[in-house]
């Protein structure tokens, strides 16, 4: 993951982690990528992949905020550097509020996938997401979406689940899917404090509740039309694959950061100095990615387990979450317990039965069409009949009136 520009960014979402890592250089620096860094990244990024299909990731701060030029730029080294027969992609995360049509006339012809930042509906997404002068952002990321659609540009939704929108899920989930968006990517907020969490962060039962209530509708209505991150992972290991999403990977240490001037940091979520690795410039990234500090950062995720994460049933799919999040105490008092443990149990134990349905019929090679009837088919059948005092069959333990009978009769 590269970032071009660094922390530098055009809003100033409340919620943003990475804007404080410009403390991590001078007063003064120039937080722009130099064509020497670029270019350099750019051959070693090549020649260390084993080919051959090579993906370039590129986020901020906003990394539209180089130009364009800078990434025609990016394409032209690309193209110098690939060896025959090979193929390259990018992918780019965005907030939209710099793109025009030529942006999105080079994003097209060049292939770029394109992420789009956005929150859901109005009224949620400008709780937190504003620009510099503190005015929500909703109307101009709608306005970037609808022009990238336009031109034909891949492009998908990063949503960030925070303690407000995650009280409307079908809200949030009905208007991505509304506005054309067809592959989602739910990421739970966590800002540890000293003395707890901060009020914006989700709590783990209002994460898992909504991952639940999004589920239903999913399988009620999009299986094999909607793409959701979290839910095709499940859909991943229950087929005998392994995770293939980091936060879910038994390790890490695959997801090494560039910054602006070729400094190499472990992780996007672990740019600090103790995670700080060496500098393209001066040391090959080949070397960088197989130090023994990013081996043993890797290797951690899966040691530093507490011993109830070790027992739990739904392990294999879960495996802790994020180490970032990994701030709470298990109910054994050891440390590195994932914050969110609830809310990934309640929704993991909810998805299994029918991922597990799923993936049988897909490995029969049922086609979506048919899934989606068996699986709507088996799903009115589960909530039929079910009293409001009665256990809510989502799975959660608490009653029916007080779970999902709100989303159910949305």
């Amino acid at each position: 993951m590269v970032k071009p520009i660094g922390a530098v960014c055009n809003l100033r979402c409340a919620y943003c982690f990475y804007l404080s890592k410009l403390g991590l250089y001078p007063p003064g620096e120039h937080f722009k990528m130099t064509d020497d860094v670029l270019a350099e990244f750019v051959r070693q990024y090549i020649e260390s992949q084993p080919g051959p299909a090579v993906t370039f990731a590129w986020q901020g701060g906003e990394p539209t905020m180089m130009g364009l030029g800078f990434f025609r730029r990016v394409v032209e080294l690309q193209k110098r550097h690939l060896p025959k027969g090979w193929e390259c992609s990018n992918a780019l995360q965005t907030n939209g509020l710099l793109l025009d049509r030529e942006w999105c006339e080079f994003l097209r012809d060049n292939r770029f996938l394109v992420g789009i930042s956005i929150d859901g509906p109005q009224e949620l997404h400008d709780h937190y997401r504003l620009d510099s002068r503190g005015e929500g952002t909703h109307g101009r990321v709608m306005a970037a979406l609808a022009l990238l659609q336009e031109h034909r540009v891949d492009c998908n939704a990063l949503c960030v689940v925070n303690n407000v929108n995650a009280g409307a899920p079908l809200d949030v989930y009905r208007f991505l899917r509304e506005a054309g968006l067809d592959w989602v990517q739910f990421i739970p907020l966590v800002e540890p404090l000293a003395d707890g969490v901060s009020e914006r962060t989700v709590s783990p039962h209002g994460f898992g509740s909504f991952l639940c209530a999004i589920f239903e509708e999913w399988i009620a209505h999009d299986v094999g039309r909607m793409h959701v991150q979290t839910f095709e992972e499940c859909l991943f290991v229950w087929s005998g694959l392994r995770p293939d999403l980091c936060v879910h990977a038994e390790t890490c240490g695959l997801g090494l950061v560039m910054e602006h001037n070729g400094d190499i940091y472990s992780c996007d979520h672990f740019v600090d100095r103790e995670h700080f690795l060496g500098n393209v410039l001066r040391t090959s990234l080949a070397e960088l990615a197989c130090d023994h500090r990013q081996s043993q950062f890797g290797l951690d995720k899966r040691d530093g387990l507490p011993s109830c994460c070790r027992a739990c049933d739904v392990r294999f799919i879960c495996n802790g979450g994020c180490p970032k999040d990994r701030i709470a105490l298990s109910p054994e008092g050891e440390p590195n317990l994932n914050y969110l443990c609830a809310g990934y149990r309640m929704f993991f134990r909810h998805a299994g039965p029918f991922a597990e349905r799923m993936s049988q019929m897909l490995k029969q090679r049922m086609s979506k069409t048919a899934i989606m009837h068996q699986v709507a088919l088996h799903e009115r059948s589960r909530w039929e009949n079910v009293g409001r005092n009665e256990l809510c069959p989502c799975g959660s333990g608490r009653k029916f009136k007080h779970c999902c009978i709100v989303s159910r009769s949305s």
